[in-house]
């Protein structure tokens, strides 16, 4: 008799991003072009001097790092944190981790025992819900809803979030601005949600991986930056969005709990070190001109509306228009957008393309919620996004009169 694996492993969800990436290579294998709108790799080209540092590397030796860290990278993202956040943070608020992934993965190991609880507004960034299960951490969801922007309940916003505390509840746990929704919480919203965590005694792990693509010349506000709840702050960070180097697998831990990071140590300590060349580069982005930021969030802002606009004129599709991130959230016209998602990759195209999206129902805790509803990446470039959304209304159509039957 073979051994079991663990129920654990039973439990971890799979990816709702990744998990249709095979039906897609046989779509390619077939011929078809696939446009791949699931996940959220841009396309914009990571800065040169990444590339660089990491080929004027010398050391004679490819050594283990320290597990806290590089210094150079540790002391260029508390520089970005002072320059552009008003935050001042000490060396030891800092973990450098394998990607915001582990960053998640340790914090939530060292905040939460097996049973305990964490307030999660859905939809929500489904490797929570993986990482969660690991962990044995029930995620208890704040509902939100399209029609309100994906922003929380507007006619009692803190009593949505307090009526979920139990004994169990540990901390509310988010990402913003939010994936899969673009929605940037405002500063009375922010403020909300640190006040209910203080006043609860709660953690408060914010996801703010996102943070350099807010639109429209709305403002953002870093749970970091709230000095009264500097104790139940953690904040989650990364460099793959923000220089486009998903890649490098470089994230960060930012707390000034110092009981919190001394047990994250611990963790960092239990696998070694980081990679030492990602480091290396992931430094040297830190010296990037900020009008490459600039220059990128303005692209990235053209082709989320590039992308909006295309997806309103399809009939039966909801949407609103995200306010950071780049993702779009959208309601179409169909009963379970998984069974859509194999349908387009098994049995459409449009002149030899179809789309690949994430169906957002994993993104949701709370059971049937999401069926209707897609996730789509708005990062690349606006020709492709326009001819995504052309082969989505060809499919959607497609699919509702399949065998004159509907959808």
């Amino acid at each position: 008799m073979n051994p079991p694996v663990s129920g654990r492993s039973l439990a971890v969800p799979a990816s709702p991003i990744r998990g249709l990436i095979p039906l897609a290579e046989r779509a390619l294998k077939a011929g078809k072009k696939v446009h791949f709108l699931n996940i959220g790799q841009p396309d914009v080209p990571t800065p040169k001097e990444y590339f660089e540092a990491v080929r004027s590397f010398s050391e004679p030796v490819l050594a283990y790092g320290g597990s806290h860290g590089n210094p150079a990278l540790v002391g260029a993202l508390l520089r970005v944190y002072r320059e552009e956040l008003g935050v001042s943070l000490l060396p030891e608020h800092v973990l450098v981790t394998a990607g915001g992934s582990e960053a998640l993965w340790f914090t939530v190991m060292v905040l939460c025992d097996p049973e305990d609880e964490l307030i999660v507004p859905e939809p929500f960034y489904a490797n929570y819900a993986a990482v969660c299960a690991g962990a044995g951490v029930r995620i208890v969801p704040v509902t939100t809803r399209t029609e309100d922007g994906y922003h929380l309940p507007p006619s009692d916003p803190a009593a949505a979030v307090e009526s979920k505390i139990t004994p169990r509840t540990k901390g509310i746990l988010l990402s913003h601005p939010g994936n899969p929704t673009g929605t940037v919480f405002t500063r009375e919203e922010v403020k909300l949600l640190a006040d209910v965590a203080v006043r609860s005694g709660l953690f408060l792990i914010a996801d703010e991986v996102y943070r350099d693509f807010v639109y429209d010349g709305r403002p953002f506000t870093s749970f970091c930056s709230l000095e009264e709840a500097k104790e139940h702050v953690v904040v989650i960070d990364s460099v793959s969005k923000r220089y486009s180097a998903c890649g490098a697998r470089i994230g960060f831990i930012v707390s000034r709990n110092r009981s919190v990071m001394e047990q994250a140590m611990k963790f960092a300590q239990s696998r070694g070190c980081t990679p030492t060349l990602e480091q290396v580069g992931a430094a040297a982005l830190y010296n990037v001109p900020a009008s490459f930021l600039e220059g990128v969030r303005s692209e990235y802002q053209a082709r989320r509306d590039t992308l909006c606009r295309a997806m309103e004129t399809i009939p039966g599709v909801t949407l609103r228009k995200p306010e950071g991130a780049f993702y779009l959230s959208a309601r179409i016209p169909v009963e379970d957008t998984q069974a859509f998602a194999v349908w387009m990759m098994e049995e459409f195209d449009l002149d030899g393309e179809t789309v690949l999206f994430a169906p957002l129902e994993g993104f949701y805790a709370t059971p049937g919620l999401g069926r209707d509803e897609i996730r789509l990446c708005t990062a690349l470039e606006k020709e492709t996004l326009a001819r995504a959304a052309e082969i989505l209304r060809a499919g959607l159509e497609a699919y509702r009169y399949r065998k004159g039957g509907s959808a």
